[in-house]
């Protein structure tokens, strides 16, 4: 088998040690000679690894992604080296075959031959970014799950707010509960604290808010959780703050990403945290969707197709473009909307939110590629793409198909 890369590392990484194989060009002519060496993963074993690196000349070196133990080994050996992050799915040995040892030489021997494709690691300043809004999203997710905490208690005691307010948590309900630790149960004082349009529903809030609420012991975990859900929403604040700062200097692509449809400010700063800006790492838009699974995979055999179910992706992304898809399923006079609507009559909710989140995906690479505004196609652009000839073509063998005879003729 041919050599593309002559002086090439593998590395198998651990929590507490780096396993790493070095295959240089031998004395004779066509001849590989292989070295092994295991070095700690604490910043001075990983310096110490450079070196050894270094002094063998190499030029590439690959290793497999390993939870999060691989960040800061190729966060030290990304300045001085060409890293790449593989796939651990790509890496299978034959089995049987399974040490610290084998796997890094196996891991070099790849990388020797071109077996392997890197994967995509965005820019350190993107990474930043993107440790920012993950950290954001659990958050938010966790102040989410707070509230729903919060919501059991007040079942639990008979409060069925609710069932009256839109919302279980908002400026009305906090006023509520801060009298219910204070040591209000009448439910007619709780009732007038609402404001704004809850107030026309006064009556049914006082029949909700009766309650047995106890301050010794429901008041504690109320208490609890509203203080968890105050530190979650400054904590919340500090974190927008910093994405803010770091996503200024890209302040004209977050203008232009929120052109699309059903995309917010902080799924646009999510997409960049995800994606990266520079687009020519992806070949195509198609290599980008494939990267991120947001499209249909290919599983075919014997002449046989089988389910082509989308891969996993990255997560992260998936959720944003998720959330994103069913914002613009909701808007007015749109192509996302239309496109959404019908899919959905024709294949379902689960099939019409995927074309969705591919349409975005497809809006996004195009606007950071070329730095331009979301072009809207309008609500009736499925309609206006097939001629007028082709239209009435199709609605024809469609009457024809029912079992009538049709004659069509052009209005004056």
């Amino acid at each position: 088998m041919d050599v593309l890369v002559e002086r090439c590392a593998g590395l198998d990484v651990h929590r507490d040690s780096v396993m790493a194989t070095v295959r240089v060009p031998a004395g004779r002519r066509r001849q590989r000679e292989q070295h092994t060496r295991r070095f700690g993963s604490t910043i001075g074993g990983l310096e110490a690894l450079a070196d050894w690196l270094a002094g063998f000349g190499v030029t590439l070196l690959g290793m497999e992604a390993t939870g999060v133990y691989w960040k800061p080994v190729f966060d030290v050996l990304e300045p001085r080296f060409e890293c790449w992050l593989l796939n651990a799915q790509h890496l299978h040995n034959v089995p049987g075959r399974k040490s610290d040892v084998i796997d890094s030489a196996w891991i070099c021997q790849l990388v020797e031959h071109g077996l392997v494709r890197p994967s995509f690691i965005p820019p350190p300043l993107i990474r930043e970014l993107r440790d920012l809004t993950r950290l954001r999203t659990a958050q938010i997710e966790e102040r989410t799950r707070t509230l729903q905490r919060l919501e059991k208690v007040l079942q639990d005691v008979g409060i069925k707010l609710t069932s009256v307010a839109s919302s279980g948590y908002s400026v009305s309900a906090r006023a509520m509960l801060e009298a219910l630790l204070a040591g209000a149960t009448d439910p007619a004082e709780l009732a007038e604290l609402a404001r704004g349009r809850l107030r026309a529903k006064i009556p049914r809030l006082q029949e909700a808010l009766r309650n047995r609420f106890r301050v010794d012991h429901h008041g504690v975990l109320v208490a609890g959780l509203l203080a968890h859900v105050d530190s979650l929403e400054r904590s919340l604040a500090r974190l927008d703050a910093r994405i803010e700062q770091h996503t200024a200097p890209y302040a004209e692509v977050v203008e232009l990403l929120c052109t699309i449809p059903g995309l917010g400010k902080r799924t646009a700063q999510v997409l960049i945290a995800e994606c990266g800006l520079d687009m020519s790492v992806f070949p195509t838009v198609g290599h980008l969707a494939s990267w991120a699974g947001i499209c249909p995979g290919t599983n075919q055999s014997g002449g046989k197709r089988r389910s082509g179910r989308t891969s996993h992706g990255n997560r992260w992304l998936r959720a944003a473009l998720t959330e994103a898809a069913k914002a613009a399923a909701r808007s007015k006079g749109t192509y996302l909307a239309s496109h959404y609507w019908q899919i959905r009559g024709r294949r379902g909710d689960a099939k019409a939110i995927g074309a969705t989140r591919h349409d975005i995906l497809v809006a996004y690479y195009h606007i950071v590629r070329d730095r331009v505004p979301f072009r809207e196609l309008g609500a009736d652009w499925l309609a206006r793409r097939y001629s007028p000839e082709h239209r009435a073509r199709r609605l024809v063998r469609q009457l024809e198909a029912l079992g009538y005879t049709t004659t069509i003729e052009a209005a004056a």
